[in-house]
């Protein structure tokens, strides 16, 4: 067996045991070593299943997918496996001893994918900031600076993954959950087209997708390949891929046509001159490859009204979420007493928004979206911006203090400008790490590609891959 299991990749692992050069049971074994050395210093899983994962790995029964054995971690928030706890970062869950009562429709693709469940990762409160430091478990810490947040709000499995405890462990994103802490963390994180992936709830399938963090393009690959597909009675319907994902990384992309956004958007007032020098040296790069790069995007990005209306919407989903959660998992609505103050302050903002005031604003988003998707269709194939216009925060920056909990909604909106717009519209979206400070600390480039076309985001990642190699980077934290 490779006695250098942390730096190798889910692929790679597989492959182990497909050989027969390692057991399912050696790679847990190996995996929850790692947890249990080096989990104390990040505070990433908050939740060690280590007696049933040894148990899934040791059983005939385990699924012989593309995965069989590989060790993984699920972010316990939008993913469900049966009989495991699921909090959702909330105490009051926590203390009721909440657990799941089914497989969601992911959770059970990875377990046919062979994967195998060694615990769930922090994430913030019901998954509503860009940092990963809930009151009830505590902060996640960075391990490229154990000062500074991994982002949000998968948060906690970004780290695990950066930190080699798995090579790769379950994130979502719905409004760049898995693009921010994979920019944070130094690592390759996809967000798919909506309706790629099935959501666990119908609430959560118009901005929120699921797969994973990963330290190489392959391994994204490979598990978009093991869990895409429609989920019958499900929201969305998409075009099956020309063939498999895993094919597309090395496959020529063409001469495209690429517009490159390096100025600040949104809430972000100001861009960091390390997250410019990461937008315009990937561009540089996919020149050398022979795309034509300019400076060019959808003007609806930049409309001023978006923000008003997204408010409204954001606000009665969180309302609605909040009840959901209640009723279905405590019996009763959640209370004040039940959750954060960040939480409760965004749950009694304002006034509840009116159904007109919902529908009205919900239409003038979808004519937006309508105005910042038609640009892929007029002669662009890919739009290039940072993940992030801010270097990953001190967890001191991040904290919602007691006074004053909403007093961290701008830095969470800043850091959201690059993301969050892709949520709304559908689009594949992917962050690579191709950029470092001096300090050391990773700086995310995101690839912006048009409805559906997740193999084209493959292949040109796969093309700066190849210039920037990311793969033998390792943060001071480590196992």
């Amino acid at each position: 067996m490779d006695d250098r299991l942390e730096i190798l990749d889910a692929c790679g692992q597989a492959e182990l045991v497909r050989r027969g050069e390692a057991s399912p049971s050696e790679l847990v074994e190996a995996a929850i070593a790692r947890i249990e050395a080096t989990n104390p210093a990040l505070n990433a899983v908050i939740t060690p299943l280590f007696g049933e994962a040894r148990a899934a790995a040791a059983s005939p029964e385990l699924p012989d997918g593309p995965f069989r054995g590989v060790p993984f971690l699920l972010k316990d928030l939008g993913i469900e496996q049966a009989g495991q706890p699921y909090c959702m970062g909330n105490r009051a869950l926590h203390d009721a001893g909440h657990r799941s009562r089914a497989d969601s429709p992911l959770g059970a693709r990875f377990r046919a994918a062979g994967l195998v469940s060694l615990g769930k990762t922090n994430t913030p409160e019901f998954g509503s900031q860009t940092t990963t430091q809930p009151l009830a478990f505590g902060p996640t810490r960075n391990p490229w600076d154990l000062e500074r947040s991994p982002g949000g709000s998968s948060g906690g499995s970004a780290a695990a993954v950066a930190a080699g405890l798995v090579p790769a462990a379950h994130a979502n994103d719905g409004g760049g959950s898995i693009r921010i802490p994979s920019s944070f963390c130094g690592l390759v994180g996809l967000k798919p087209s909506r309706g790629r992936v099935p959501v666990a709830a119908p609430l959560d399938a118009r901005l929120s997708c699921d797969l994973a963090l990963a330290r190489s393009l392959r391994d994204v690959a490979a598990l978009l390949d093991a869990v895409h597909g429609h989920e019958p009675g499900g929201p969305y319907l998409l075009p099956p891929p020309a063939r498999p994902y895993r094919e597309e990384p090395g496959a020529d992309p063409g001469r495209l046509r690429v517009g490159l956004l390096a100025r600040p958007l949104g809430m972000l007032r100001e861009l960091h001159p390390e997250c410019v020098e990461a937008a315009e040296r990937a561009a540089k790069t996919l020149e050398g490859f022979g795309h034509v790069v300019e400076g060019a995007w959808p003007e609806a990005l930049f409309e001023t009204e978006r923000g008003a209306r997204t408010l409204a919407l954001a606000l009665a989903n969180l309302r609605a979420g909040c009840v959901v959660t209640g009723m279905a998992t405590l019996g009763r609505p959640l209370g004040q007493a039940d959750i954060e103050p960040f939480s409760w302050a965004l749950h009694a903002a304002d006034r509840p928004v009116t159904a007109e005031e919902y529908l009205e604003a919900l239409d003038w988003e979808e004519r937006w979206v309508a105005r910042v998707v038609r640009w892929w269709h007029q002669g662009f194939d890919l739009l290039l911006t940072p993940t992030v216009g801010v270097l990953p925060p001190l967890l001191s920056e991040m904290a919602a203090p007691p006074e004053a909990p909403l007093s961290i909604v701008p830095r969470v909106a800043a850091q959201v400008a690059y993301t969050q717009p892709f949520n709304l519209t559908g689009q594949p979206a992917i962050s690579l790490p191709l950029h470092w400070t001096p300090e050391g600390l990773p700086v995310g480039v995101q690839l912006v590609a048009a409805p559906a076309r997740e193999d084209l985001l493959l292949r040109v990642a796969a093309q700066l891959e190849e210039a920037l190699p990311w793969a033998d980077r390792r943060p001071p934290v480590h196992a």
